[in-house]
């Protein structure tokens, strides 16, 4: 889920229309006179609610009148003609979401200390960001006006939290009545229209697993093209997590867990030609498995709910062991990093703000020409595979790079992946860090603004150190690690 898309909770009655927020000098826009904080209420006389409309509204349309509120409660219409596909050189507000009413027993918001950072207690359930950025939705209170807005403006695809198709199952996690959980009329509709979905389900032992778990994923694969796939994800509970109903997620558990389904994508493979149904990576790492090949995840639909990235780093990383003998080599394993790390659910119409640059891009491209000694912090689920990778590539360019798996003493519990790991988790094992820098993951800070999980800033963290600290994703640390390797300034130590 997309931190930005969710962080405006709603605190105000919403207006009509869309705030223009950025006109670009010289273009359409420009020419109509048209500004920043003027409100777009209709286009040729159709309501506008959001940027979404204004891009349904408009698109194809060469005769246009908007009708324009400004600043000043002004109201005029401006009517001009357009080329075919020209740009209005215009900026939108970010889409205000619409927030959630269910009772999930899982819900996460649940597990944040009370002093947590206000967007973490933020639950969005908005068929508009699921179609802009990938965020579930459980649909368990979409209007018939939402329906037909994914009908007729082709939110597609959208992603549902079904978590189970059992109906009394379904209503008991999401805590609602039967009436409410139950989506199978919703879900025709939408297939039926041929609007694709991507499906959910958050695994809690003794409550949606074994026998549930199948038929949920056997009802969901019988919708197979439209269903395009379903990730099976573990609940993940903090120490904040205190209801009695659910029960934490043991390596027996993952193992059984897997066995169980590994049946059934054999099953799905040999009928519908796809694996269909993915584990998280989670369930892997607990229970102390490989994870599955690359082959295994097509075109890795679901990687952004943490299936397959695990296989996607060790692939690209092998790149860099295998080919960075030459600089061609090194620029391959770097592209396959980009191509597999890239954001697959954001749609291109989505507006993404622009992203904090909290490393100083200066200073570590310093380092590169020489070789490397540091730390990287990561969570406790990843750290022995990054472990085993880095140990190679010190091995053979001389390197010494040190990696440290960092505990969540912040939400405590079961939580052990690098995404949740905040300030004083870093703080709490800073004593051990060795060498020139130290590199902590890159998603661990907001994407659009530079403060971490726990509402530490990250100029306050990197004052605690007397070294520099880098923010990289794995797609950054990838290139970073491919550019300070080199056959002419690199040898391999002599064993």
């Amino acid at each position: 889920m997309y931190e930005f898309a969710v962080t405006p909770a709603v605190t105000q009655l919403r207006r009509p229309g869309v705030i223009i927020t950025d006109v670009t000098p010289g273009g359409l826009a420009d020419e109509l006179e048209l500004a920043p904080h003027d409100r777009i209420i209709k286009v040729n006389g159709r309501t506008v609610r959001d940027y979404l409309d204004f891009r349904f509204q408009t698109a194809g349309e060469t005769e246009l009148t908007f009708r324009v509120k400004k600043p000043d409660g002004e109201t005029v219409d401006i009517e001009f003609d357009r080329e075919e596909g020209e740009d209005f050189g215009l900026d939108f507000e970010q889409i205000v979401p619409r927030q959630c009413a269910n009772e999930c027993l899982f819900c996460f918001c649940k597990g944040n200390p009370a002093d947590a950072r206000p967007s973490l207690f933020v639950r969005d359930e908005d068929i508009r960001l699921s179609f802009l950025y990938g965020n579930y939705t459980t649909l368990s209170s979409i209007t018939d006006d939402e329906m037909k807005r994914i009908i007729e403006q082709r939110l597609s695809p959208q992603y549902v939290s079904v978590h189970a198709t059992d109906l009394k199952t379904r209503a008991y996690l999401l805590g609602v009545s039967e009436e409410r959980a139950d989506i199978s009329g919703k879900l025709k509709t939408l297939l039926d229209n041929d609007i694709e979905l991507h499906a959910q389900v958050v695994l809690c032992p003794g409550i949606n697993d074994g026998m549930q778990l199948e038929k949920t994923l056997r009802d969901l694969a019988a919708h197979y093209p439209k269903v395009v796939s379903t990730a099976v994800v573990p609940v993940a509970l903090t120490r904040y997590n205190t209801d009695e109903r659910l029960t934490r997620v043991t390596p027996e558990f993952c193992r059984d867990t897997i066995k169980q389904v590994e049946r059934l994508q054999k099953e799905f493979r040999k009928n519908l030609g796809v694996t269909f149904a993915f584990l998280g990576d989670e369930i892997y790492l607990k229970a102390g498995m490989e994870v599955p090949s690359r082959r295994h995840y097509g075109n890795y639909p679901q990687i952004e709910d943490g299936v397959g990235m695990v296989r996607t780093f060790m692939n690209a990383f092998e790149k860099v062991l295998k080919n960075s003998a030459t600089e061609s080599n090194r620029d391959e394993a770097v592209q396959l990093a980009r191509q597999f790390f890239k954001n697959v659910r954001t749609h291109p119409a989505a507006r993404v703000p622009a992203a904090v640059e909290a490393t100083d891009r200066q200073s570590i491209a310093s380092s590169r020409g020489r070789k490397l000694f540091g730390t990287i912090l990561t969570g406790e689920m990843f750290a022995a595979i990054l472990k085993e990778q880095i140990d190679k590539y010190n091995h053979l360019t001389g390197a010494r790079l040190n990696v440290i798996a960092v505990p969540n003493t912040y939400f405590g519990g079961d939580v052990a992946v690098a995404g949740l790991l905040t300030g004083q988790d870093y703080l709490g094992v800073k004593d051990e860090i060795k060498g020139d820098f130290v590199i902590i993951p890159k998603h661990t800070i907001k994407s659009d603004e530079p403060i971490l999980l726990d509402g530490m800033m990250f100029e306050e963290l990197r004052s605690k150190f007397s070294i520099p600290v880098y923010d990289l994703d794995l797609k950054g640390l990838i290139e970073f690690l491919s550019h300070n390797w080199s056959p002419e300034r690199n040898q391999a130590p002599v064993r």
